[in-house]
C-alpha cells in the first residue's frame, strides 16, 4: 500500500494569520512589533481591519520559512496575549492547508474553506 500523506518536506513556509478587534488594535501591534523585532525575516502583511477571503475577522499575516519555525511557532505561543492565531503550512494545497492541516492557538474560528481553491 502506497502512503499518500503530505511530507513536510512539501512545505515552502508557513503562515500565521493574527485575528485581532480592529477597535482595539493594541495588543496585536505589540504582538506585531515583537515578531518583527525578533524574526526579521518574516514577512509581515498588511492589516485587514475586515474580513479577507477565507477569513471571518480582522487580521494581518506573518509569513516566514521552515528554517524559523521552532522558534517563531513558540513564541506566538507564548506571546499572543489572548488573541487568537491560524498557524498553517504552505504545500501548494490551500483549502487542506487553512484546514486540515491548520494548527489554532486560542478559539477556532469558523474559515470559509468555500473561498479556497484545491491546489494553486
Amino acid at each position: 500500500m502506497t502512503d499518500t500523506r503530505p511530507d513536510a518536506s512539501s512545505v515552502q513556509e508557513y503562515h500565521a494569520h493574527i485575528y485581532y478587534d480592529p477597535a482595539d488594535r493594541a495588543a496585536a501591534a505589540d504582538l506585531r512589533a515583537a515578531i518583527e523585532a525578533r524574526f526579521p525575516t518574516a514577512r509581515m502583511g498588511r492589516w485587514h481591519d475586515v474580513p479577507v477571503g477565507p477569513h471571518p475577522q480582522a487580521m494581518y499575516q506573518v509569513a516566514f520559512k521552515p528554517d524559523l519555525f521552532a522558534t517563531l511557532a513558540p513564541f506566538l505561543m507564548l506571546n499572543r496575549a489572548g488573541l487568537t492565531v491560524l498557524l498553517h503550512p504552505e504545500t501548494g494545497r490551500p483549502r487542506d492547508d487553512h484546514t486540515r492541516h491548520a494548527t489554532w492557538m486560542g478559539a477556532v474560528l469558523p474559515i470559509k474553506a468555500e473561498t479556497l481553491p484545491e491546489t494553486d
